[in-house]
C-alpha cells in the first residue's frame, strides 16, 4: 500500500452527466480515473438541501420523537424531527423551522452538536445535528407529505429503542448517541 497525501483526492473526474433531477435530488454519472489509475464510473446522489436533525430534550429528560411511514423503506419509523434546509437558509434557522413544523415545539436554547456526512459512499449530503432545550409547545404544521405522530420518550428509553431495533434512522441514532456521550 502506498502512502498518499490525505489532502489531495486520488480520484480524477473525466466527465459528469446528469441522469435524473427533481426538486430534492440529482443523480449524476461520472466517468473517473480510480485511485489505482484505471478508468471507472461513479454514481453520485446530490441533495439540493442540507440535512438537519434535532434532539429536543425537555426538563423531564424526555426526547421528542416523530413517527411516520417512510415510503422508501416501506415501514413505519420513529425518528427525531429532521428535514432539509434549502441553500438560502442557515442550518440553525432550518432546524428551528423543522422542529416547529413537525412538532409545534419552540426551543429557547440551541446548540450545534455534530456535523455529518450522511452516506458518503453514494451521496454528497451533509448535515448538522442540534440539541434543543428550554422547550415550549405550540401548534405543529407538517408538510403535506408528512403524517406525523409526536411521542415523548425518556432519553434512556430512546437509547434502548436503538439497541432493540425500534429506531433505525441513522440521523436519529447518531444524534442520540452523540447527546448520550456529551452527557457522560
Amino acid at each position: 500500500m502506498t502512502e498518499t497525501d490525505p489532502t489531495e483526492s486520488p480520484w480524477r473526474q473525466r466527465s459528469r452527466r446528469l441522469v435524473y433531477q427533481n426538486a430534492w435530488v440529482s443523480v449524476l454519472h461520472d466517468e473517473v480515473d480510480r485511485p489505482d489509475g484505471r478508468p471507472g464510473i461513479y454514481g453520485v446522489i446530490h441533495f439540493q438541501n442540507h440535512a438537519v436533525a434535532i434532539v429536543a430534550l425537555d426538563d423531564r429528560n424526555r426526547v421528542a420523537l416523530v413517527g411516520q411511514w417512510r415510503y422508501t423503506i416501506d415501514a413505519y419509523s420513529w425518528e427525531l424531527p429532521e428535514g432539509g434546509v434549502p441553500p438560502d437558509e442557515t442550518p440553525l434557522v432550518g432546524a428551528q423551522r423543522e422542529l416547529r413544523e413537525e412538532t409545534g415545539l419552540h426551543a429557547g436554547q440551541w446548540r450545534e452538536i455534530a456535523r455529518i456526512a450522511v452516506s458518503n459512499s453514494v451521496t454528497d449530503e451533509l448535515g448538522t445535528i442540534f440539541l434543543a432545550t428550554d422547550l415550549e409547545q405550540g401548534d405543529a404544521s407538517p408538510d403535506g407529505t408528512e403524517d406525523l405522530r409526536l411521542r415523548w420518550v425518556d432519553f434512556a428509553e430512546a437509547l434502548a429503542m436503538i439497541d432493540d431495533g425500534r429506531i433505525t434512522d441513522l440521523l436519529t441514532i447518531g444524534a442520540l448517541e452523540r447527546v448520550g456521550r456529551l452527557r457522560r
